[in-house]
């Protein structure tokens, strides 16, 4: 026999609940929107966002080379230029940074990464490839360049005050089968020096 206070309707399902590992996830949560709040209502403002970080990096590509610019280990007011010349083709090389300025005979120009304005060489520039010399139809003397592919140079350099600075680049690729690219002179990549560090500029 039923129970006669028993109610004749059958027993309600338990509303569904959460997991109890869940739970207490949403119950942090909330004390910490209310935590939040609370410093707000005080007055307390929140931490401003950081800082954009400065471009210390940079490149372009002119006349079948790629020239990436960067600075490392920058403390103070010193670091290091680093530039990475890349042909555009397979079997191109560039010349050494001792080819004097006209080339050998007219044919060559030397690569070039030189600071003007308010940053300045602080060392000796090195360069991540071997000089080797080659002949080139036309010219007596052997001509230094570098081995086919990307060379990358590295330059100690320092600010020496606040202001605007240039990098000047100039490059020449050629290949012993396919010619010669017109040659890069002062092409100007844009620095900026200031209390927060050094940053590349629009070129």
């Amino acid at each position: 026999m039923r129970h006669p206070m028993a109610s004749t309707h059958p027993a309600p399902h338990p509303a569904p609940r959460l997991p109890r590992a869940t739970r207490t996830r949403f119950a942090w949560a909330a004390a910490a929107l209310l935590a939040t709040a609370s410093l707000t209502g005080c007055g307390q403002e929140s931490a401003p966002p950081h800082a954009a970080t400065a471009e210390t990096e940079t490149e372009f590509n002119e006349n079948g080379v790629t020239v990436r610019l960067s600075v490392a280990d920058w403390k103070s007011d010193a670091g290091t230029l680093v530039a990475t010349f890349t042909p555009d083709e397979a079997g191109f090389h560039l010349y050494s940074t001792a080819l004097p300025s006209e080339g050998v005979e007219g044919v060559g120009r030397p690569t070039e990464v030189r600071p003007v304005g308010s940053v300045a060489t602080a060392g000796e520039m090195t360069v991540d490839k071997p000089v080797k010399s080659i002949t080139v139809p036309g010219v007596r003397t052997a001509v230094p360049v570098y081995p086919d592919g990307p060379v990358t140079v590295t330059l100690p350099i320092r600010a020496t005050a606040p202001g605007e600075a240039k990098v000047l680049i100039g490059y020449a690729s050629c290949s012993s089968t396919e010619g010669c690219t017109i040659p890069v002179a002062d092409r100007a990549v844009s620095l900026r020096t200031s209390e927060q560090g050094l940053s590349f500029g629009t070129s």
